[in-house]
């Protein structure tokens, strides 16, 4: 299936697999770092925190799930909240305060020392993303950018930048979930199983 002009599917999965190995070989190290921050912060009774924009909401929204209900194994429930989903929230304090403060409102009320920020963002110059990053640090939460086309103005503000080497939208949000996954994945292993 090709069109004039387009790739064809075999060519994407070929840019993907390709981009993928580029993220092993750039990435693993500061991934494996981003995974054990995220172990120590829920060993230690904090919470992970997710945000973003469009497509990068609903990855935000589809991780947070994998650690409250269940990813790969059965273990207890953890902590972990998408600061996407309450459109009341959302809606009140786009009105109330602008666009760009729909996060940071949350995590003033919600944000507190030992937590851990996930922001998803392909550009890394959304607006209430860069408000966020800033009021997390403010009231002592850690941040990690899940970024791509070079991190934007996000990547400098953030605890930790994780760029996907890519300009293209579909396959950095692509790769930010499977490293989210990978991350998962990690805190799996280590949580311990529940009691029979």
């Amino acid at each position: 299936m090709t069109h004039a002009g387009s790739t064809t599917v075999a060519e994407e999965f070929a840019q993907l697999a390709a981009l993928a190995r580029r993220c092993e070989n750039e990435l693993s190290p500061l991934v494996d770092e981003v995974a054990e921050r995220t172990l120590e912060t829920l060993r230690a009774g904090g919470t992970l925190l997710f945000c973003g924009n469009g497509g990068s909401a609903a990855d935000a929204q589809h991780l947070a799930a994998e650690y409250v209900v269940r990813f790969a194994r059965e273990r207890a429930p953890l902590p972990a909240i998408a600061l996407t989903v309450d459109t009341s929230i959302l809606t009140a304090g786009g009105n109330d305060y602008g666009f760009d403060q729909v996060f940071a409102r949350q995590l003033r009320a919600l944000g507190r020392p030992g937590d851990l920020l996930f922001l998803h963002s392909t550009s890394g110059n959304s607006p209430n993303l860069l408000e966020a990053a800033k009021v997390a640090r403010e009231v002592g939460v850690r941040t990690v950018g899940m970024l791509a086309k070079g991190g934007g103005a996000l990547a400098p503000i953030v605890d930790h930048a994780v760029i996907v080497p890519t300009d293209v939208t579909a396959r950095a949000q692509e790769m930010h979930l499977a490293v989210g996954h990978m991350i998962c994945e990690y805190v799996d292993r280590a949580w311990p199983a529940p009691e029979a």
